[in-house]
């Protein structure tokens, strides 16, 4: 344990000084050669401290929070409906030559190509983005519930069926367990996703989030405030999946140390 918490902080470290290295970098160059474009950091930072720190209201309440719900609720919809249809694909091997061509051919459409019909459909509202979000992230939820739950050892089920373990029990200790660490990848992927189709959704037709404030620095040609969006993107990214990992790590504990313990 302690060896991982040392392991777990060098790494962590050795990341804080890469950014600070690449942020040096970006500061140096921007007052070098004064790019139109490319804002220095300390005048972003300036602006997210302004802008989204402060004021009454600032914007870390006004443009955050209803794109973090918007996020959040696209996810947990895609990944309700995503494990619940990939389990039930995956455990009916007959229905694949049925399901997988039309499985594929919907993932293979490019959510902003298809976002007009998501606008006709539901309008312009928060329902519209969150369904949205929902329908382009569930594909790699869906795709790796169903190769977890394929992957099962064929003698855990039966072994599960020689003990008198019902349907639902099975699903639940054996089925489930085992798929579990391609299941977690697919949230993970999904949840990446979820922030890009965020930003997409509130380019269009919207009048709040961080999407619309990244939209309104660059119509305005206030890039400060352009890039400062773009950072908080990122931040909100990093804290979500951290906040994903620590989740990951609690429900998989069991399986990394069966892991190391088969090595």
């Amino acid at each position: 344990m302690t060896h991982r918490v040392a392991g777990i902080a060098l790494r962590s470290l050795e990341s804080l000084i890469l950014v600070v290295v690449l942020v040096g970098l970006w500061q140096w160059y921007t007052a070098a050669h004064h790019p139109l474009y490319f804002t220095p950091p300390g005048d972003i930072w300036r602006t997210i401290r302004e802008h989204w720190l402060s004021g009454q209201p600032s914007k870390l309440r006004t443009a955050v929070e209803p794109s973090l719900r918007r996020v959040l609720l696209g996810w947990l919809i895609a990944a309700v409906v995503g494990v619940a249809v990939g389990v039930a694909i995956g455990a009916t091997r007959w229905l694949a030559p049925y399901v997988d061509p039309l499985v594929h051919f919907l993932r293979s459409l490019p959510p902003p190509a298809i976002l007009p019909v998501f606008l006709v459909l539901f309008g312009i509202g928060d329902r519209m983005k969150i369904i949205f979000i929902a329908f382009g992230i569930v594909w790699p939820i869906l795709l790796n519930t169903i190769r977890g739950v394929r992957s099962v050892p064929v003698l855990q089920l039966e072994t599960g069926r020689v003990f008198g373990v019902g349907p639902l029990r099975r699903l639940f200790q054996i089925v489930l367990p085992a798929a579990a660490p391609q299941i977690f990848a697919g949230l993970r992927i999904a949840l990446s996703l979820a922030l890009v189709l965020m930003v997409i959704s509130e380019m269009v037709a919207a009048s709040g989030g961080i999407g619309f404030e990244i939209l309104q620095g660059q119509a305005a040609f206030d890039f400060p405030g352009m890039w400062a969006g773009i950072v908080v993107v990122g931040v909100v990214g990093l804290l979500l999946n951290g906040v994903l990992s620590l989740v990951e790590g609690r429900v998989l504990g069991w399986h990394r140390g069966a892991r190391a313990a088969a090595q």
